[in-house]
């Protein structure tokens, strides 16, 4: 067993014995989302970093927890493959995109493609888990699946460190697309959410879209002829190659202006950013600060007040969640749409089984879903 990897199961064993709270860090980039926990130690994953093994014929890569995202796409892109749910990278204090794989399964996150191609979950085969106990226990097709029924190795997804640190993660990846066409349109909010509703509906290889603003934005991938009749059949503005690569990539890792701003008004004002997580039917969600919409409608990301309950009552109403992603007290961790009874009862359940002694206490509620 790898040096690091003893390491780190002793310093959990260590803190379960002390009864002493660790926190599970990687790229720190997400902090802002999970929380920041004042007394609680560091368990530092970035040392465990690396491609253990890697089949392009198989469509198959396991990777360290602490290794960059960055370094793991790049990888993927020498033989024409990705991971083509977009995970964002997200900066770190000195600007250098320092996301984690660990920290990409453990927040659950995905980017633009994520409605088109499925989530993080959907491309999880196996994970390497280090849970409370110091225990390494190995989930996944290739190995073993849990008595109770549970595929713990895709309840990893989203699960924020509630199961224990992610040491190890096998992924499903893709073959990079062949062609892909970036379309603007001028859209009014109702107008754009019509429009991507009756385009869900069609054989169009729409990968992704966004509307912030009047402006619609969609991504067109897969065969070059079915882009191509695509492009001739919707219409809109053809956006240069470059210029829509870099505006997509900018959306994925929440570097565009309308992140930009909502995070710069919720330092000065008593505002805050929010995503809501709801049906893609929902229709106009009106009197918020700032609205910009992905996913079909599935996803939006909003400025509203700090301490707005209004903002969850509208997507509960709507049947979905809302979480407050930063501003706010405590940087807005926490704030978020209650789990149902039932289902919370069955998250602790499954926390009690691989951390009974809470060594590991997630500032972000477990949800345990794809976001």
């Amino acid at each position: 067993m790898n040096d690091t990897l003893i390491g780190l199961a002793e310093r959990v064993r260590q803190a379960a014995a002390a009864k002493a709270i660790l926190r599970i860090r990687g790229g720190s980039t997400k902090q802002a989302m999970a929380g920041v926990i004042s007394d609680a130690a560091t368990l530092d994953m970035r040392a465990y970093s690396g491609i253990v093994d890697y089949a392009p014929s198989e469509l198959v890569v396991t990777a360290r927890a602490g290794t960059p995202l960055v370094e793991l796409e790049r990888v993927l892109a020498e033989r024409g493959q990705c991971l083509p749910f977009d995970p964002p990278r997200f900066a770190d204090a000195d600007g250098r995109l320092a996301g984690t794989v660990g920290g990409m399964v453990a927040s659950g996150l995905a980017g633009p493609g994520r409605a088109a191609v499925g989530g993080v979950r959907d491309y999880v085969l196996g994970v390497l888990l280090l849970n409370g106990r110091g225990d390494l226990m190995h989930f996944g097709g290739q190995v073993m699946k849990n008595v109770a029924g549970y595929d713990v190795a895709r309840l990893t997804a989203g699960s924020w460190g509630a199961l224990g640190a992610i040491c190890e993660v096998s992924l499903k990846v893709l073959p990079m697309p062949v062609a892909t066409t970036t379309l603007r349109f001028d859209m009014r909010q109702a107008e754009a959410l019509e429009s991507l509703h009756a385009w869900a509906g069609q054989p169009l290889p729409l990968n992704a879209s966004v509307w912030w603003r009047e402006t619609l934005a969609i991504r067109l991938r897969g065969a070059q002829a079915a882009v191509e009749s695509a492009v001739r059949r919707l219409g809109g503005e053809v956006i240069p190659p470059d210029i829509g690569g870099a505006f997509w990539e900018g959306l994925r890792d929440q570097r565009d202006e309308f992140f930009i701003e909502a995070r710069a008004a919720a330092q000065r004002e008593n505002s805050a950013l929010w995503r809501l997580s709801l049906p893609p039917t929902t229709p106009v969600l009106p009197s918020f600060l700032d609205t910009l919409i992905e996913w079909g409608g599935a996803q939006r990301w909003i400025v509203a007040p700090a301490e707005d309950t209004l903002v969850m009552h509208r997507a509960e109403r709507a049947g979905g969640s809302a979480f407050r992603v930063s501003g706010g007290v405590g940087d807005g961790a926490g704030y978020a749409t209650p789990l149902a009874p039932a289902l919370l009862a069955i998250h602790r359940r499954l926390r009690d089984s691989f951390d009974p002694h809470r060594v590991f206490v997630p500032g972000r509620p477990m949800r345990f879903q794809d976001s």
